[in-house]
């Protein structure tokens, strides 16, 4: 095991442990130098996470249709590991699980209630302007981050047969300097933005599962009772993470899509199913039409519209970009063997159709029910928005269960999927890293994630999600020009083989 962990390893876990004992010793500080950082990133820095999305989504697409889209992400011999229904579960349970459920109901609305463009609340035209951009902050943006830097790792891992780390992208650019410092530096970058974009979802997922449980059982919504299930579903995981990915995440990812698909569909049949299925037709076409500009759109001539574009698109430009070191890294573990052309297709336009049917049903449900049957779901907390629709809803404890134990599962393969990549980016890229390894990485998750709910709750997750994003989010794009040098290399090599 001491062979395995690096300095990489060392380094990040000192430095995990003192911002712990900083938001245990001094929560007041803590919270008030996040809010200094969230304001300047936000207002000086929002241009530069609007067009690194969008630069991300035009590299995917560029690579759809390029000549590059041929190469296998590995040996030419090499055939994909698992089964597609098997990779599309993992990719949901890694990638934005939790965030469905917290949101499927509360982003709609919220954007319902409050529209991010001038037109009236709570009218016709808000609630397509809400699903658009919903689908927006969901959608092929946010996958072709993941698309590219998982087509990046899984590229340099499997076909050159370089560790799966973040500074191994670079190395076409940087050389050996990928193994000294400047390589340590890198992936002590991406290791701190996946502990804060996943503990934000640990915090996210804790908070959701006492707002069930204070609809169902009366059990009070409060952080002692978060800091209790942080610490039962830590427990699991950490089993979970024992078991490997072929045992643990695998059953339990494939566990997350029964249950997501059946809630689904009881949801979409007991609620307004006609007016879904228009509402997502209708929402989707405007999601494509409105798509560069909505993805551009910043809003300098107008405080408050700008303030909405921070606090909701630029966070969740900085959410993907901070997972993406985590989402990627195990995205890429679980691609082999497939082309670059399939697999960012797939990773693309699967995901994307998927996540906007998800809050055309959920979000539109609630929508519904205050558009046309005059209820309040824009007025309940973004924890309890979707338990409060479940009351309007037949079944409403068997679907209050369901949701329990999908946040519950979904919790479990985000922080057992996040363990691994941790351990992956702290052992030299092993693909089997030791259990010590990935338990610790799984005590600081649960550590950090009650240290941000302390010190501020959502907000100071935001503020440790977009402050990580920064540096990562240029690192990312050198990524992309250190994949085109290699790619161009290859196409060469290739047509020197050729006979003449």
């Amino acid at each position: 095991m001491r062979k395995q962990v690096t300095s990489v390893f060392w380094i990040s876990i000192v430095i995990a442990i003192l911002f712990v004992i900083w938001g245990v010793a001094f929560p007041a500080s803590l919270e008030n130098a996040m809010g200094i950082a969230q304001g300047f990133f936000l207002v000086n820095f929002g241009w530069f996470y609007q067009l690194t999305a969008t630069f991300f989504l035009i590299f995917a697409l560029f690579l759809i249709f390029s000549k590059y889209g041929k190469i296998k992400l590995g040996k030419d011999t090499d055939k994909p590991e698992f089964k597609n229904v098997t990779w599309f579960a993992m990719l949901f349970s890694a990638g934005m699980g939790i965030g469905l459920l917290f949101f499927g109901v509360s982003e709609p609305v919220s954007h319902f209630a409050n529209p991010p463009i001038d037109v009236e609340p709570g009218s016709s035209q808000a609630a397509r302007v809400a699903l658009r951009y919903t689908y927006m902050h969901w959608g092929f943006h946010a996958w072709a981050i993941y698309a590219t830097i998982a087509l990046a790792l899984a590229y340099y891992k499997f076909r050159k047969d370089l560790p799966g780390l973040m500074s191994a992208t670079l190395y076409p650019l940087l050389g050996e300097k990928t193994k000294g410092p400047i390589g340590v530096l890198i992936d002590c970058i991406a290791v701190f933005a996946t502990i804060f974009g996943v503990a934000a979802s640990l915090g996210l997922g804790s908070q959701q599962i006492n707002g069930g449980l204070e609809y169902l059982f009366g059990i009070p919504y409060n952080f002692t009772v978060q800091l209790i299930i942080i610490s039962i579903v830590t427990a699991l995981f950490l089993i979970s993470a024992g078991t490997g990915i072929k045992r643990g995440i695998k059953y339990l990812s494939n566990a997350n899509m029964i249950l997501a698909v059946a809630l689904l569909f009881l949801f979409l049949f007991m609620g307004p199913t006609v007016f879904l299925l228009d509402l997502f037709t209708t929402t989707l076409g405007g999601y494509i039409q409105n798509l560069p500009s909505m993805g551009l759109r910043l809003a300098p001539f107008n405080e408050e519209r700008a303030a909405w574009v921070q606090g909701w698109t630029i966070f969740y430009w900085a959410w993907w970009i901070a997972w993406a070191p985590f989402v990627g890294t195990f995205i890429a573990r679980v691609s082999r063997g497939r082309t670059v052309r399939e697999f960012v297709i797939a990773v693309l336009l699967v995901p994307t159709l998927v996540c906007a049917f998800w809050f055309a049903v959920f979000g539109g449900t609630g929508i519904y029910l205050d558009y046309n049957m005059g209820t309040n779901v824009a007025g309940q907390s973004v924890e309890t928005a979707l338990f409060y629709v479940y009351q309007q809803l037949p079944l409403t404890n068997v679907l209050s269960i369901i949701t329990l134990l999908l946040i519950s599962t979904f919790f479990i393969t985000s922080a057992d999927s996040a363990t691994f990549v941790l351990g992956m980016q702290t052992t030299n890229g092993s693909i089997e890293p030791a259990n010590f390894v990935k338990y610790s990485w799984g005590i600081i998750l649960a550590l950090s994630a009650v240290v941000l709910m302390a010190s501020g709750g959502l907000s100071a997750m935001q503020t440790a999600i977009i402050v990580s994003a920064f540096p990562l989010a240029i690192i990312l794009i050198l990524t992309t020009f250190s994949m085109l040098k290699s790619f161009q290399g290859e196409i060469a090599a290739a047509k020197k083989k050729r006979p003449t």
